[in-house]
């Protein structure tokens, strides 16, 4: 999907405004002699931007719109190196917005919901989109936060929540105390909204399951706005994304070239209205592809598929480059296993080692479970990992996002 002459003009004006304002991008653009484009040819050409080139941006290089204009800033959730400090108008925050009203809309939400969001506010984008969104909707927000689960069950019975906002990893959690504490009964829910990391479909069917409710995956990053630009309509797992406000593309993330329509390859996305800073051609890391075909929906906004990983979840073991989403693939293949896992990653007498705990339920043999699960590794990957079998609830739960590889020989 080539970009089109609308958005070639909003680029435009994007590149103008980067330009005048002398920000981190404007000069980059400048000193590759770029000031205006006339064709997707010439859009293919501009220079990708990335996250540490953001960070040297640091704290306000970004911005691109007059400082009087600036009402808001957010930070990315990363650990690492400088963070990287997004500016937003007024406009920006209205369009986000708009944007999250729309993907509540798509989920079939209305102003009668009761949506109670438990991600977390403050620097981080996600729990004031989510609200922003469904007050823009119209609906009754409880914005819990992240944490206190006693508190966070306790409201959801006590204000009828109708919808739950998290991320995966917190909606297992919630949904195995829900189990823990024979509440089901009393729990209002419909719908979940889930975002901020990658999640596999044995993930998606237990937390649908145990807590009886529709799920949608969310869409979205820091650095372009935040959650909100894109969701998955019913009974598909597809994501629409809003291209009024962002051009999105794939390319291949080792050559950078643009890949065509169904081929899979990493995100790369241009804001195309963002006033306080503007980004074009963004590498997110994500790994998708964008869907050719129409959705049954009706609706026109295109779609890219689930989030399969991320280029930077590499990890190479024994001279084989492995990404933890084939780990996955193989393991929702044994029913007898839960959704959760972890791999650790050890350096051990001049070898390396990949550890994958599993959990299962009391009824199977751990030590021939774990046998059967090394052995479908080493068939479809190539290696032998050492498989560690333990009971349900042992691995560790998150109120954030489940760190689910920790490569020891790093630390």
């Amino acid at each position: 999907m080539r970009i089109s002459d609308k958005q070639l003009s909003q680029v435009n004006d994007r590149i103008e405004a980067l330009i005048k304002a002398g920000s981190f991008y404007g000069k980059k653009l400048e000193a590759a002699g770029v000031t205006e484009i006339k064709s997707a040819e010439d859009f293919e050409k501009l220079p990708f931007s990335e996250k540490n080139d953001l960070r040297e941006a640091y704290p306000l290089g970004l911005m691109t719109a007059p400082e009087e204009e600036i009402v808001r800033i957010h930070s990315s959730s990363g650990t690492t190196g400088l963070p990287v400090i997004i500016p937003y108008t007024a406009k920006d925050v209205d369009d986000w917005a708009i944007m999250f009203k729309r993907c509540y809309e798509f989920a079939g939400l209305t102003n009668k919901d009761r949506i109670q969001i438990t991600p977390g506010y403050g620097l981080w984008t996600a729990g004031i989109g989510f609200q922003a969104g469904a007050e823009k909707l119209g609906a009754m927000v409880i914005p819990m936060g992240p944490g206190n689960t006693e508190k966070q069950l306790q409201m959801m019975m006590d204000m009828k929540s109708t919808v739950l906002c998290a991320t995966s990893s917190y909606a297992l959690l919630l949904a195995e105390e829900i189990q823990k504490r024979g509440i089901r009964d009393k729990i209002h829910l419909k719908k979940g909204i889930i975002g901020s990391e990658r999640w596999g479909d044995k993930m998606r069917a237990r937390i649908a399951e145990e807590l009886g409710i529709e799920l949608f995956d969310i869409y979205g990053l820091t650095e372009i706005y935040g959650p909100g630009i894109g969701i998955n309509c019913p009974g598909e797992s597809y994501m629409h994304y809003w291209d009024d406000y962002i051009y999105l593309e794939i390319i291949d993330p080792q050559t950078g070239e643009t890949l065509p329509d169904g081929q899979w390859g990493e995100i790369v996305i241009t804001t195309l209205v963002k006033e306080g800073a503007p980004l074009i051609r963004y590498r997110t890391h994500d790994l998708s592809r964008i869907v050719p075909d129409d959705c049954k929906c009706g609706s026109h906004f295109p779609r890219i598929d689930v989030i399969k990983g991320r280029t930077d979840d590499m990890m190479k073991i024994k001279g084989v480059n492995v990404f933890p989403a084939q780990i996955e693939e193989i393991l929702k293949t044994f029913p007898e296993l839960s959704s959760e896992y972890q791999i650790r990653i050890s350096h051990l007498d001049g070898r390396d080692t990949m550890r994958i705990y599993v959990e299962t339920s009391g009824e199977y043999d751990f030590e021939e479970l774990g046998k059967r699960v090394a052995e479908q590794v080493k068939s479809r990957i190539g290696f032998t990992p050492i498989v560690k079998v333990v009971e349900i609830g042992l691995l560790p739960r998150s109120e954030k996002k489940s760190k689910r590889v920790i490569d020891e020989r790093f630390e």
